[in-house]
């Protein structure tokens, strides 16, 4: 199995280093040509102005559409998950330009929805679909989801109800970064259930 992280800006290392724990083969996507081959794609925390800028600038943004309509899984972590929603509402801009958006999953998605980077906090989450154990979870300047579409599965919650973790279809989205952890919970679910249910469907050929 081959999961393309995306290597544009952000923690992409980190996604790589864990995936290898995993024992899957990951490769750094940085233009369409890099996505052949690919089971899935993760895209990584970082800032999702630029990454969707850089996105648009190398076409990845279409070839990543391209993928996913035709069932490749693709997983979005912090920024990530920004750029998979549909809708950031009134955080969608800060000087009249739109933020680039994939919208492969119907969220409407809040920006920096805790403050600044001062702001960061670490907490355990409640993911009965991802493991049968509080799962550790760090919030950098995160976003959260506001508002589920009705084919949104969400998996995770904080305590004041807000979703931070969605699956839809072969989409996953976390609002925080389970590759600055020791826990492979999340990796685990994407690869082994995500990633596999959709090779398993033998679409694989579909998508590269």
């Amino acid at each position: 199995m081959v999961i393309g992280v995306l290597a544009l800006q952000g923690a992409f290392a980190e996604h790589v280093r864990v995936l290898a724990r995993l024992g899957a083969a990951a490769r750094e996507v940085r233009l369409p040509a890099d996505l052949d081959g690919m089971d899935a794609l993760i895209i990584p925390g970082g800032e999702s102005t630029t990454i969707g800028k850089l996105l648009v600038l190398t076409e990845l943004d279409n070839a990543i559409r391209a993928r996913a309509a035709t069932g490749m899984p693709i997983w979005g972590t912090c920024a990530g998950m920004i750029l998979l929603g549909r809708n950031l509402g009134d955080s969608g801009s800060r000087v009249g330009e739109p933020q680039p958006l994939l919208g492969l999953m119907d969220l409407r998605v809040r920006r920096n929805a805790f403050g600044s980077q001062l702001d960061s906090f670490e907490t355990t989450l409640k993911v009965p679909a991802v493991a049968d154990r509080p799962v550790p979870a760090i919030f950098i300047r995160a976003p959260v989801i506001e508002e589920t579409g009705p084919g949104v599965e969400v998996l995770a919650r904080l305590p004041d109800g807000h979703p931070v973790a969605a699956r839809q279809g072969r989409c996953l989205a976390t609002a925080f970064h389970p590759e600055l952890t020791d826990d492979l919970a999340f990796h685990r679910y994407f690869v082994e259930v995500v990633v596999a249910e959709a090779v398993a469907d033998g679409r694989k050929g579909g998508w590269t």
